[in-house]
């Protein structure tokens, strides 16, 4: 099962190859983690990273490279960290991707397919083509390797922020939650895992007991838009030092021109979800809201 263990192996890979987060102070008992300036604009850079770095190490890496089903943030690191490695990356993506995310992806030195309308069908041809060539096939969020380096953003808070008691993340498919819930287990640290309300499969796999499939219909669902959470990440979010917050996309809208309107972050609405799900901070208590990812187009957010 994923432990702390895998986080601390995964600091090791990368280290000196991810950028450090920055963590500002916000207010009284407020910080934020700035890791929308990460590599590729996400903390996805850290387990990209650490996959590649674990495959090449253990000689699992095969001559075809990495390849994985995405078109946008997980595609990107993965595409960003073959390169660090100095190996080929093939990234399928829907045909309705967006040009801006297909030229971004073939900078990075990846080659890109696009495949089908939907997700699914770049899916499957990904799979396909991992069969075929034998190319290690990536996840965007469903592996230890993925999940241990988005860890290793909870001890960098920790190095910058001892006063730190509460770390706020967004949840997808449970990738960078489940790292940050091992590694502030360790700290002895709260997590508040906030989801929109319409993109919920983590609370839906809590009420369940299971992981089940959801609707995904939000304005942050881009980016938090997986129907399903990984084992991985239920299993976290049943510890005692776990809490599981919803939020409207209104709330998280009007979160996300707060940070431009008071702090001038232009991030996506991912990462403003953290802040729109973040509890208040008592006495003694600091609380972190990690702002995950800046994919965004700025001028949305010009009035």
């Amino acid at each position: 099962m994923f432990s702390y263990d895998d986080v601390k192996a995964a600091r090791e890979r990368i280290e000196g190859r991810v950028r450090p987060v920055a963590v500002a102070r916000a207010a009284e008992g407020w910080s934020f983690a700035l890791e929308h300036l990460q590599h590729t604009g996400t903390f996805k850079a850290r387990g990209a990273l650490n996959f590649t770095t674990a495959a090449l190490e253990s000689g699992a890496m095969p001559a075809a490279g990495i390849t994985i089903a995405s078109g946008g943030n997980a595609g990107l690191a993965c595409a960003w960290a073959a390169t660090q490695r100095g190996i080929p990356a093939t990234v399928f993506v829907p045909e309705t991707a967006p040009a801006v995310k297909l030229d971004r992806l073939r900078e990075l030195g990846a080659e890109v397919r696009p495949v089908g309308r939907e997700y699914a069908e770049a899916a499957a041809a990904c799979a396909e083509f991992a069969a075929e060539s034998g190319a290690l096939a990536s996840h965007a969020y469903d592996h230890p390797l993925i999940a241990a380096g988005a860890g290793t953003l909870l001890d960098e808070i920790v190095a910058a922020r001892p006063t730190v008691t509460t770390v706020v993340v967004a949840v997808g498919g449970g990738g960078l939650f489940t790292g940050v819930a091992a590694a502030a287990a360790e700290h002895g640290i709260r997590v508040v895992a906030v989801e929109p309300e319409n993109c919920r499969c983590l609370n839906a796999a809590l009420a369940a007991g299971e992981p089940v499939d959801v609707p995904v219909d939000s304005v942050a669902a881009d980016s938090l838009g997986a129907r399903r959470v990984s084992a991985e990440a239920l299993r976290w979010a049943g510890m005692p030092h776990v809490s599981s917050v919803l939020v409207s996309d209104e709330v998280i809208v009007a979160a996300r021109r707060l940070l431009w309107r008071e702090h001038r972050l232009a991030v996506e609405h991912a990462a403003a979800a953290a802040l729109a799900g973040a509890p208040e901070a008592g006495p003694g208590e600091e609380v972190c809201v990690v702002l995950c990812g800046a994919n965004t187009d700025p001028r949305s957010l010009v009035d």
